[in-house]
């Protein structure tokens, strides 16, 4: 019978699953065999996902390169309705469902708005959801723009054109989007829970060596107030926002790494 190491940290879903909330139903066979529960985190393709090399981009660009980011910025502007600004872009690539918690964006967007960012959303999904984002598209013209469908190309350049990528899920095994914006220097905002704990650090609660925001509590108000300390850091200290950006564009998600691990467990089980 396998056995993790006992100085294994399981990533942050496997120990989720072990509770009545998130087991579905197998949470009390997963808490019997807990020693034998393995968590291995996702892997981005930076093959796929490289702001140095991406065709979908109208100019490339790195972490010694940020000015260049602003191209594409405008270019999303342009291409999703957003007027020429330089207020903040917020992005979403998304499912429109509520567990990706698109049901609290829709709700607490306006103070977002209010706080200085335009909202630019791609995805597609629950017909509430997607009216909820229309009204919000209506109420707040120039604003907040959807787009929907599924578009992979364009969900480069939203990445690419955001300053904030907001992922505010429910619950999240891992993610992928956070990964692809981080890569892209775009900061994340996510909801601590799953792979979202895991992979992003709150710049607040580690200055210095974060690589985000998050928020606790699936709430509106918890959002918008992640996504103002975001905003706040970028308006006060342009220094210290672009340092935020580098250490995003440093992290190591790749399946190289990801592969490792399966590597590792697979060994295990032979033996």
């Amino acid at each position: 019978m396998l056995r993790r190491p006992a100085h294994h940290r399981q990533p942050t879903h496997a120990r989720e699953i072990l509770t009545r909330e998130f087991g579905w139903g197998l949470d009390g066979m997963l808490r019997e065999r807990a020693g034998d529960l393995v968590g291995i985190l996702n892997g981005a393709d930076y093959d796929v996902w490289n702001p140095g090399s991406d065709p979908h981009l109208p100019r490339p660009y790195g972490p010694a390169t940020l000015e260049a980011k602003e191209a594409s910025k405008r270019a999303l502007r342009e291409q999703i309705g957003l007027p020429p600004s330089d207020r903040p872009v917020v992005g979403v690539v998304s499912r429109l469902v509520a567990q990706k918690g698109i049901d609290l964006l829709a709700r607490g967007a306006g103070t977002l708005i209010e706080a200085g960012a335009d909202l630019a959303v791609l995805g597609a999904g629950e017909p509430e959801i997607v009216h909820a984002l229309e009204a919000l598209q209506h109420a707040h013209p120039g604003r907040a723009r959807l787009r929907l469908g599924y578009d992979e190309p364009f969900s480069h350049l939203v990445v690419a054109g955001s300053d904030l990528v907001l992922v505010p899920s429910r619950y999240e095994p891992c993610g992928l989007v956070q990964m692809h914006a981080l890569r892209y220097g775009a900061i994340p905002v996510v909801h601590r829970t799953g792979g979202l704990a895991d992979t992003v650090r709150d710049e607040g609660e580690m200055p210095g060596r974060g690589t985000g925001f998050a928020f606790d509590g699936l709430a509106p108000d918890s959002l918008a107030a992640a996504v103002r300390r975001a905003l706040s850091l970028r308006r006060s200290d342009p220094a210290g926002w672009r340092a935020l950006q580098q250490r995003a564009m440093a992290e190591d998600f790749s399946w190289d790494k990801a592969a490792a691990h399966y590597s590792r467990l697979y060994g295990d089980l032979l033996r």
